[in-house]
């Protein structure tokens, strides 16, 4: 594809690169072509061009790899094909295929490496092409880091194209005319004459075509759909009820389980009384796992009352297991051997800070937050000889499968993933803990389709959170302008904490302590951001925006309180101090847009803030209301740099509700833990933004970069911030800790 070959031209040399342990490979490796996973089971008839399409007499079938956890990501995949395969995705099956090494994904990795997304030097780039090598070699099927549009944009417009030529090569073969004679419309070969010849009759024919390999891409000016109004193809389904995601898998012979583990958390269990639970109606078997016991019975529901009826004695969790406790070490982290990296560090912060008359310092904390889908896990399993079947919504087949192989005692080829519609994740499926509980119970039950759901209580308490944070910044202002700002994140890696439960090493920094921070585009005088791990408390995994959910708050909070020290207004001096021009044209918009510097009235305020996240530079305005029963948020003006937007419907989905889901838990939401034990077990615990108090959102999207970005998690990081400080220049309340319902009431 366009970027591959950009690569190979330039001969880019992996050479001996230690990937996740150590294998060394060479350019020769990159080179190869991924072996078709759709080659292996061809019928007779049946054509496939690329790991993305195939087609046979009875139709089309689209493969969109990257995961649908309610973003839209099969229905923006299948556009990307349809349009340069010229045809009507009504007339289409959209299938995410199987776990393939020919699906990687070349672009998640950059949000792992120290490489700013406004940086054009050698190395800068050279990390970028690094990490389609790292995709590919590793064979990386991951959806994530709102990576699926930039990596999937040219790959599968060129997958579209590649099967439209050879599908008009096997037309001219077939009919005579010259394939320059030739041209498609809704899926099928138009001859001269006007005759079409559909590509389902073409199949066969072009089963023995030799592949067009050198294709031209279509001119996005001729576009049908791509970059217009257009409908989500699974809108239908969802708004009719009729979409099947994993938890609505029904089988003959099905039987139906859940699980309970160690609520503090990683505590195991030393034994169990099962004879209650095990005379109550429906209940088929009560067994033994790892850490816990599962119940099976004829429904979901029996399961769930006989497996809170079993008597279980628990040990201690080895974690430290209370929240202040917690808050405790990581306050206990700012320390020399503690530093995870300092990738900015410009000017001479150090003396900048010495010599001003007055130090501003703040702290700031973040809490722990669940990821909380609307879907609780859930997974169906089916263990027969030699082979094991799984049926579940996931971000990560390939290593679903590994691991349900480890767990089995298969070969990974004995696995088959059929990954289906998850009902939200933010993060949540990028595990596979759920899956290898289900396979623990298959091996007791073979032969069997086994349904096994979490209650939300054990979905909610067993979840792997955002890890909680804290910052300490210092800064200093003169003559009306910001000239030093030091900042310091002390937080768990989430790195470290996923990559030990895949039984990898976490190596290097982790850059999601410090995301959306240390490459914020503003050429501050004396500027530092320095990262600082925290030692492994209750495990943590990425939740929507990663590092950059929280670190969004830490830096653009404090950049407010320093405008204000310095007397100057926070749009203004944000301009001022930009260093890259498409976050400034965001800053300008989004000034534009919400009227910025007009008089609100009295007890009224405006916040601003800014992230550049995902390579997406994104500027939010809130105006909030200080009313005599709380805060009202008002409206929300967001603007979001992305190159090129593919689907503007989904494009303001997506930053909506994302502003609805960073301000609904800066507004509420927090996890703690108490022995080992997470509090909050169901969402009148963890309540995020309810309907009457959503704000107006707008939304405008810029399309001035070269670079196309993905948008489903930019909108999150400035939500909390902005609304900090719109708090704060409507009552003069300047509040350092989330959520804000701990300080203020809103309404």
């Amino acid at each position: 594809m366009g970027r591959i070959k950009t690569i190979a031209r330039r001969s880019f040399l992996v050479g001996s690169a230690a990937i996740l342990g150590g294998v060394a490979f060479g350019t020769y490796m990159y080179k190869r072509d991924v072996e078709n996973p759709l080659a292996a089971d061809l019928a007779e008839g049946e054509v496939t061009f690329n790991p993305f399409v195939k087609i046979d007499a009875d139709g089309v079938t689209l493969i969109t790899p990257r995961a649908d956890v309610g973003q839209g990501a099969y229905s923006v995949q299948a556009h990307l094909i349809a349009e340069e395969l010229d045809i009507d995705l009504e007339t289409v099956r959209i299938d995410p295929g199987p776990p393939s090494a020919a699906y990687y994904n070349g672009v998640v990795a950059v949000e792992g490496m120290p490489v700013a997304a406004t940086s054009e030097t050698l190395m800068a780039r050279t990390g970028r092409g690094a990490a389609d090598v790292v995709g590919k070699l590793m064979g990386l099927q991951i959806t994530g880091g709102s990576s699926t549009v930039p990596d999937m944009y040219e790959r599968l417009r060129t997958a579209g194209a590649v099967a439209r030529e050879t599908l008009i090569a096997a037309a001219a073969e077939q009919s005579g005319v010259s394939a320059d004679q030739l041209r498609t419309h809704n899926g099928a070969v138009v001859l001269p004459d006007g005759t079409q010849l559909a590509y389902t009759d073409l199949a066969a024919t072009a089963a023995q075509t030799p592949v067009v390999e050198e294709v031209t891409l279509r001119d996005p000016a001729t576009w049908k759909t791509l970059g217009k109004p257009h409908q989500r193809t699974d809108i239908v389904a969802k708004s009719t009820g009729t979409q099947e995601y994993g938890i609505d898998i029904q089988m003959d012979g099905m039987v139906h389980a859940t699980t309970r583990t160690n609520p503090a958390i990683g505590g195991g269990i030393t034994g169990f009384d099962a004879t209650e639970a095990e005379a109550m109606r429906g209940v088929q078997a009560v067994l033994q796992i790892s850490g816990g016991i599962a119940v099976v019975a004829d429904n979901t529901w029996r399961a769930f009352q006989a497996a809170n009826a079993v008597e279980c004695d628990w040990g201690p969790s080895p974690y430290i297991g209370d929240t202040p406790k917690q808050f405790e070490e990581v306050a206990a982290s700012f320390i020399e051997d503690r530093q995870d990296s300092r990738f900015k560090d410009e000017g001479e912060i150090e003396e900048a800070l010495d010599t001003a008359e007055d130090v501003l310092e703040a702290e700031y904390r973040i809490p722990y937050l669940a990821h909380a889908p609307l879907e609780p896990m859930s997974v169906v399993v089916k263990l027969g000889e030699g082979r094991l079947d799984i049926w579940t919504g996931t971000q990560i087949p390939r290593f679903v499968q590994d691991g349900a192989a480890a767990v089995a005692g298969l070969e990974s080829g004995q696995v088959h993933v059929h990954v289906l519609m998850s009902g939200g994740s933010f993060g949540r499926r990028l595990e596979d803990d759920y899956v290898r509980q289900a396979v623990e119970i298959a091996m007791q039950l073979p032969d069997t389709p086994v349904k096994m759901v979490w209650t939300r209580e054990e979905d909610m308490t067993h979840d792997f959170p955002r890890p909680l944070a804290m910052s300490r910044a210092r800064g200093a202002v003169a003559d009306g302008a910001v000239q030093a700002f030091d900042l310091s994140i002390a937080a768990p890696s989430v790195a470290e904490s996923s990559l030990a439960r895949l039984g990898q090493p976490a190596m290097g920094p982790d850059v999601a302590i410090v995301a959306g921070t240390w490459d914020q585009p503003f050429a501050i005088p004396h500027y530092r951001v320095t990262g600082y791990r925290v030692p492994a408390m209750v495990p943590v995994s990425s939740w929507r925006s990663v590092g950059a959910s929280g670190n969004g708050f830490l830096h653009e909070s404090f950049m407010d309180e320093l405008c204000h020290a310095a007397g100057v207004d926070p749009m203004a001096e944000r301009l001022r101090l930009c260093s890259h021009d498409l976050s400034r044209a965001v800053l300008e918009e989004v000034a534009k847009m919400s009227d910025w510097g007009s008089d609100l009235g009295p007890k009224r305020g405006r916040g601003l803030a800014f992230t550049l996240a995902f390579g997406v530079p994104t500027a939010q305005v809130v105006e909030v209301s200080d009313t005599p029963d709380g805060i009202r948020i008002d409206k929300v003006f967001v603007v979001a740099e992305v190159g090129r937007v593919l689907d503007p419907v989904n494009f303001e989905a997506q930053l909506s509700g994302g502003v609805i889901w960073g301000l609904g838990h800066a507004m509420n939401c927090e996890l703690t833990y108490e022995g080992g034990m997470a509090q909050q077990d169901n969402y009148h615990a963890f309540e995020g933004m309810r309907l009457h108090q959503t704000p107006q959102i707008e939304v405008r999207g810029l399309e001035n970069g070269e670079e196309i970005r993905g948008v489903g998690e930019p909108g999150v990081p400035p939500a909390a911030p902005a609304l900090g400080n719109a708090i704060f220049a409507a009552t003069g309340q300047r509040i350092r800790e989330l959520p804000f319902a701990k300080t203020v009431d809103f309404v």
